[in-house]
């Protein structure tokens, strides 16, 4: 193979990109066939993989062959294996071959699509993707493009969340704080279970952590609408302005689902920005019998939910609705010269760069169209349902072993549960499966304890798979004690 530094055009070909585009795609086909003959958790070392590479770049092109070996000699031991089957930490980021497929599609397209005119197709796929996944998860029809409000991918639910967050500022502000800075005045609310992506933006939105109120949970792990409220009263009372909420619908800890419609009539009595985040568990509600977690989001300022998690769409692809559009564009539009056209200035079309933080954004909508298409409604739904099934067979089998207990009862796909033995052999536990290779869990504090947590949502997991760690776990254990 030649070496590309030495070539006239330092190009590669559009030949050798078929032969090499070839190769890669064997190569990722190889690895998901061959994939868990790897340990799921990495087990290199801090630093390891960075000594291993070169100190300085190459002065010359090298070979595809070379980069490819590479690969699978630098770079795949510090691989944790997201796409595992036996991947059952965190949540899931899980991928599928339609979803890959679209990605590469979009990196070969190369749209920058921050305004309808940089690439028209980028956009009003985007808007109907969007509209069709609200149809398919049930959502308010106020989410729709057709009223006054609408979708937008983002990249992750944290960055939809301070968007919101902006957004209600503004709101709370009469649109003044953009301008004049804000006082500290303005209050946030959420669960003490709420992802710690509200802790960073209420700081980069300048409403300062001390303004956070962190609401006490039931026994589910689930926000107290009465505590809410009388928070909301006292803050009022001292003075300060209640501005935002955020309820979320299956947090990161435990999976709880707060009760959005009692939080939602508390919001819309006090004038309250409410914004849902479902990064997750949102995915359920393409399945007629798990919508029941969409009840109250008719009162929803805001939601969001994430693709990438468990609906077979590679990282990063969250979508982010709201019910005012118009407040989000105030909140966010910028425009200077370089970016006037007439297209814009029509107001006939949507301009994606005023609806969130960033202005340049990628064809993400590409890859959320080629999965459902590829997968249909029923497909999608069949997946979902099966892991549900599959995390509710593994709470019976924890629920019915002496040695075992659950944290709390599991809603959707997400088991917490502990052994009997302790929190220091729990600690041990997680450790030795983790340090095996053979599967992969995280951990949480539920009511002071030591916590494990199983997660079902990888794409390819299977009952075989589930009941392997099972056993591990109990095998494990064992030998622990």
């Amino acid at each position: 193979m030649n070496n590309l530094g030495e070539k006239n055009n330092f190009h590669m070909t559009p030949d050798e990109f078929r032969r090499f585009g070839r190769e890669m795609v064997d190569w990722i086909a190889d690895y998901y066939e061959d994939i868990e003959q790897f340990p799921v958790l990495s087990q290199v070392q801090p630093g390891e993989i960075r000594a291993r590479l070169p100190a300085a770049p190459p002065q010359n092109g090298e070979s595809f062959d070379e980069i490819i070996a590479d690969i699978e000699k630098l770079i795949l031991p510090g691989i944790t294996h997201w796409q595992s089957p036996n991947f059952f930490a965190f949540f899931p980021a899980n991928a599928s071959g339609p979803s890959i497929l679209a990605e590469l599609l979009s990196a070969g397209l190369g749209v920058q699509g921050m305004s309808w005119v940089t690439s028209p197709a980028c956009t009003e796929l985007e808007t109907h993707v969007l509209d069709w996944l609200a149809e398919m998860l049930g959502l308010p029809e106020k989410f729709m493009s057709n009223t006054k409000g609408g979708g937008v991918i983002q990249d992750t639910a944290s960055n939809a969340t301070l968007s919101a967050l902006l957004a209600a500022r503004e709101r709370s502000t009469n649109f003044s704080s953009n301008e004049n800075g804000i006082e500290n005045k303005l209050i946030v609310y959420a669960s003490t279970q709420t992802h710690s992506s509200i802790d960073k933006a209420v700081k980069i939105a300048g409403m300062g952590k001390n303004n956070l109120r962190l609401i006490d949970v039931d026994e589910q792990f689930s926000m107290r609408p009465e505590l809410l409220s009388r928070q909301i009263e006292a803050d009022r009372e001292a003075g300060l302005i209640p501005s935002f909420v955020c309820a979320t619908v299956g947090t990161t800890s435990s999976n709880a689902i707060d009760p959005v419609r009692e939080i939602g009539e508390i919001c819309v009595e006090e004038g309250l920005w409410l914004h849902v985040d479902a990064a997750m568990s949102g995915t359920a509600a393409l399945v007629p019998e798990f919508r029941y977690i969409n009840d109250g989001l008719e009162f929803a300022d805001s939601y969001c939910f994430n693709p990438h998690k468990w609906m077979f769409t590679n990282f990063d692809c969250d979508c982010f609705y709201v019910a005012d559009r118009a407040s989000l564009i105030k909140t966010f539009s910028v425009l200077p010269e370089y970016l006037r056209n007439k297209a814009t200035e029509s107001g006939a079309v949507i301009d994606y760069r005023d609806w969130h933080i960033q202005l340049g954004r990628r064809f993400r909508s590409l890859k959320l169209w080629f999965v459902i298409r590829y997968y249909g409604v029923e497909g999608l739904r069949h997946h979902i349902r099966q892991h549900v099934e599959l995390a509710q067979q593994f709470a019976e089998w924890v629920d019915k072993d002496p040695n075992f207990q659950l944290a709390v009862s599991p809603p959707l796909n997400l088991v917490c549960f502990r052994h009997t033995g302790g929190d220091e052999v729990n600690q041990q536990l997680l450790d030795s499966l983790n340090q095996s290779g053979k599967m992969y869990l995280t951990h949480t504090n539920l009511d002071e304890h030591f916590t494990l947590r199983m997660c079902v949502g990888q794409t390819y997991t299977e009952e075989k798979h589930v009941k392997q760690a099972w056993d591990l776990l109990q095998t494990t254990a064992e030998n622990i004690l």
